[in-house]
């Protein structure tokens, strides 16, 4: 029988256990237009759940609000549920907005939050100036089976790949729930719960699953689990982040504030969740009425303060009890375009709370255009995100190898890639997150994937090979923090699809059978990260183009640590020949030694390489402006870095 025991104005959203004195569970949910809430479960005694408006079932206003609230003895983890709302135009089951958990059927699940025994204690995330981003989607990133979804769990088997590949970031796309059978993730109906197709699997798999998680605990000195410990999508979601941190990733959320789901057939969302009358999406509690829905889904009515906090409290919650280290806020400035007076200080607030809390917690907007207010701290009017999406430099070096297919002799224009080799107006430059492939930009039927620009005929070529270590190359030098997408470590030519099912998988297999072009590529971008990672000149703010002559395709800039030195010069060229004797100006004199040279890494290790011999000499005769000069071979698209 439902009591108010324990029922007040804090008790807190969704189902909650409680012990003392008496062991149950809370519930709370918002519904101002309802007549009536009643708690439907297994706790009624029925698995047909046939008492829908059973009188001891009932939810009562909580002190005569828009909240409804009741306490239920012997609620337990585990147990299922949703609410029968009796509203002024409809009535039948809701899941719970606040549901952590939703089963395949559509049922919530009540989850306690303590119940996953965490081994991360000693992981710290990586300061923002270090991060380097891996954006993966789950449902397709990577299948043990080789058939249907992917899993989170299927995400771990890649752990070591992902350590050894030296990225210090996983950027999950959105996870949440959502309605149709394959999902780039943006189209969230259950923002509290993971997707349960991506926690879900047979007793076999699971087995094989548990034996890998156990593998990765045991090697790091931990006690192996039990596989209910990791069983069912939040305990997978949570073993996933757990087992990252231990080897020493940060783990980010894609989340979609600007928009929900469009929630087409599905009665139980909370579309129209106090069930008004239907037809008027002004009534529709969560919503905007709007027949413009952006991106297929439902803008958030964020001039209701309930619908922020539904929304702050998503993100604290994934941050607090998932240990989330960082989020991407997916199209903020449709959010703002959508909540003109509300917008704003809905992301102070958002960005505030967290932060508070967990100041750790990396905020990368995306924004269009850039926008210096949107990563200035809200106390200085800003709103207070960390980073932001860049696509200035993406869009520079796409345009650059979209011109070198025209041939040898064509015209390549590099100032625009010297011009977005990082953002000005920002507060620190690491504040962009620079990237060359993305979800958006490589999903089928929009932009090529970077090989594949590179030579359209044939991407694994030579002109496809080399003109993509150039790019990835300049992503990894420049300012900000590099991002990259799945596949495109070991260059993958395929565009992407969220259709775990289709023709369009990343592939493993080459990788596998050790195909030449995709192992070279991917040593040569294992290198080119750690290399990131080891030269503290590449993540610092200092950078100076000094050398970009109309009509050549050489780039060459200057990295260094302000007040240190530890300076670097990096070289690029898209000529389709070798320079010998190429004249270049250098920040010293002196030995410089060649630290880099992507040419070794076409048919590892290229014996017919084209360099310097591993160093340089620079001389007192200035040139590019500056003090000092070299003459350097700079091999056909190719990169250099040299460094004193």
């Amino acid at each position: 029988m439902i009591t108010q025991d324990k029922i007040s104005t804090s008790t807190p959203m969704g189902a909650n256990l409680v012990t003392t004195p008496v062991a149950g569970a809370t519930f709370r949910v918002w519904a101002p237009g309802a007549a009536a809430v009643y708690l439907n479960g297994t706790f009624n005694g029925s698995d047909q759940w046939t008492q829908d408006t059973d009188p001891n079932q009932a939810l009562a206003r909580i002190g005569g609000s828009d909240w409804w609230g009741g306490f239920l003895a012997g609620a337990a983890e585990g147990d299922t549920y949703k609410f029968f709302v009796v509203g002024t135009g409809t009535r039948g089951y809701k899941r719970d907005p606040y549901g952590r958990e939703r089963q395949a059927n559509g049922n919530s699940v009540i989850k306690d939050p303590a119940a996953y025994k965490w081994h991360d204690a000693g992981f710290r995330a990586p300061a923002f100036n270090d991060l380097i981003i891996y954006q993966l989607h789950v449902g397709t990133f990577y299948r043990r089976n080789g058939t249907g979804d992917g899993t989170f769990w299927d995400v771990l088997e890649k752990l070591p790949y992902l350590q050894a590949l030296g990225v210090n970031a996983v950027q999950l796309l959105p996870v949440i729930e959502f309605e149709t059978d394959n999902s780039m993730g943006y189209n969230g109906s259950d923002y509290f719960a993971p997707e349960w197709r991506y926690g879900t699997t047979d007793p076999a798999s699971l087995t094989a699953y548990l034996a890998t998680v156990n593998g990765l605990l045991t090697a790091k000195g931990f006690a192996p689990v039990t596989a209910e410990a990791i069983s069912g999508p939040v305990n997978a979601l949570k073993a996933l982040i757990d087992l990252c941190h231990v080897y020493g990733l940060a783990v980010m959320f894609d989340v979609v504030f600007n928009h929900a789901g469009g929630f087409d057939g599905d009665d139980e969302s909370i579309f129209f969740w106090d069930r008004q009358p239907p037809g008027d999406n002004n009534r529709s509690l969560y919503f905007i009425a709007t027949d413009n829905m952006p991106s297929g889904g439902l803008p958030f009515a964020l001039w209701k303060e309930p619908v922020r906090q539904f929304l702050i409290d998503k993100a604290a919650y994934w941050a607090g009890d998932y240990h989330a280290d960082g989020f991407r806020y997916d199209e903020i400035s449709l959010l703002m375009a959508k909540n003109a007076e509300h917008g704003w200080g809905f992301c102070q607030a958002v960005t505030g709370t967290v932060r508070y809390e967990h100041p750790q917690v990396f905020h990368n907007a995306e924004f269009w255009p850039v926008n210096a207010a949107i990563v200035t701290p809200a106390a200085a009017g800003g709103a207070g995100f960390d980073g932001m999406q860049n696509d200035g430099l993406r869009l520079a070096v796409r345009g650059a190898l979209g011109q070198t297919t025209a041939g040898a002799g064509a015209p390549v224009d590099l100032s625009g890639v010297a011009q977005q080799l990082w953002v000005p107006g920002l507060p620190a430059r690491w504040k962009a997150v620079q990237c060359l492939e993305n979800h958006d930009v490589v999903y089928r039927g929009r932009d090529p994937r970077i090989p594949t620009l590179a030579d359209a005929n044939d991407p694994w070529s030579w002109y496809g090979r080399s003109r993509s270590r150039v790019a990835l190359g300049w992503l990894m030098t420049a300012p900000g923090i590099p991002h990259i997408f799945m596949g495109q470590e070991f260059l993958e030519t395929k565009p992407w699809s969220d259709d775990p099912n289709g023709p369009l998988h990343i592939y493993w297999d080459g990788l596998a059978r050790g195909l030449k072009p995709m192992t070279d590529f991917l040593r040569f971008t294992q290198d080119l990260i750690w290399f990131r990672r080891n030269q503290p000149a590449l993540r610092s703010e200092s950078i100076n183009v000094f050398h970009c002559p109309a009509g050549n395709r050489v780039l060459a800039f200057h990295r260094w640590v302000e007040g240190e030195g530890r300076d670097l010069v990096i070289v690029a060229s898209l000529a389709e020949s070798t320079y010998y004797n190429y004249r270049l100006g250098f920040p010293g004199g002196g030995r410089w030694a060649e630290l880099f040279n992507s040419d070794m890494y076409d048919n590892w290790v290229n014996p017919a390489t084209a360099g310097n011999g591993g160093q340089v000499w620079a001389d007192a005769n200035p040139a590019d402006g500056l003090g000092y000069g070299a003459t350097l071979t700079i091999p056909a698209n190719g990169l250099l870095i040299f460094g004193r």
